[in-house]
């Protein structure tokens, strides 16, 4: 309801009111900030006044986050974060709310949490992970790329839509070599797959991903270990794949099988390859282009999803990098 130069958000439930505004209401600050907005809540009500689009972006902001809580689900600072990047897209509009909080289809459910997507790129690579056999995932760190992709085949899976998980990382060096590193093959490879375990272990309970690794159901290997195989029934998963070479990433491309489904994760902005090595990830999305089955999806610094802080480390590189690149940085 509006009043002149304000919105009145009225909420039928003042139990989930605490958990929505936040411990201190530090989620009502976040808001606040990020919007440009004045929030003032009397009783059950909340007194929104500003910019008439900031308004409606906030009322879409508290809508999905509060049926976010009446649904069951938490409501942390990141899901703030991301229904205010959420209510900013362009594809906003009064008629979507619902999306930041992630509608019902777009929604991926695992054992220990529901996860919904937190920008408009990431609700389209979630639809993509979802529709797609093929689908690569392009961008910068901290959008969420590897994440989604293991959280969609964790959901494939307890669905049974899918037998097995597959995550696969070439072991290429930033800076180190492994023959520095202490240990076996084992020890010295599982660093560079850390990534992904961690992401299992955020969508499983520990005890069950012990349990499916040691049974086979999960396998995390690095990618030299894909050679000769055909991946049937299985969510195939490839990051860091930038650093891949062409024939490498034709080698992975083709253990697709039966019933199995392929997400390829990387930045081209960081590749680790020697110097004058072509990237597979980018020779790949040259030769393959349009074909059916096969889906592309491009972040942007705009969508990481990690700290803050992130997004203006990844912008401040950007824009040194198009400095170099311009005729001026060239001089």
């Amino acid at each position: 309801m509006s009043e002149g130069d304000t919105l009145v958000i009225a909420f039928d439930d003042n139990r989930l009111l605490g958990e929505l505004f936040g411990e201190h209401d530090q989620h009502l600050a976040r808001i606040e900030e990020g919007l440009g907005v004045l929030a003032s809540s009397r009783g059950n009500k909340l007194v929104i006044s500003g910019k008439p689009r900031a308004r409606e972006q906030a009322d879409r902001v508290f809508h999905d986050l509060y049926q976010r809580l009446k649904s069951g689900l938490d409501v942390t600072a990141g899901d703030v974060d991301g229904a205010i990047r959420m209510s900013k897209a362009p594809k906003a509009t009064k008629g979507e709310k619902g999306e930041s909080g992630g509608e019902a289809g777009r929604m991926i459910q695992t054992r220990k949490r529901s996860i919904g997507p937190r920008s408009l790129t990431q609700k389209d690579y979630i639809d993509a992970l979802m529709t797609n056999e093929l689908v690569f995932g392009i961008g910068p760190a901290g959008t969420g790329k590897t994440y989604l992709a293991v959280a969609v085949a964790v959901q494939m899976l307890l669905q049974k839509r899918v037998e097995r998980i597959i995550l696969s990382r070439p072991a290429v060096e930033a800076g180190e070599r492994l023959g520095f590193l202490p240990g076996d093959l084992k020890e010295k490879i599982d660093p560079y797959l850390r990534p992904l375990y961690d992401a299992l272990y955020d969508t499983l309970p520990g005890e069950q991903v012990v349990k499916e690794i040691e049974s086979g159901v999960i396998e995390v290997a690095p990618l030299a270990f894909m050679r000769g195989r055909t991946l049937a029934n299985s969510y195939v998963i490839l990051d860091e794949a930038q650093n891949t070479t062409p024939v490498q990433m034709k080698m992975f491309l083709t253990r697709l099988g039966e019933n199995s489904r392929m997400a390829i994760t990387g930045d081209p902005s960081q590749v680790d390859l020697p110097l004058g090595a072509k990237s597979g990830l980018v020779d790949a999305l040259d030769v393959l282009g349009p074909i059916p089955g096969i889906a592309t999806v491009r972040f942007t610094d705009a969508d990481v999803v990690r700290h803050p802080l992130v997004t203006r480390v990844v912008k401040a590189y950007n824009a040194r990098d198009r400095d170099l690149l311009s005729p001026r940085g060239r001089e």
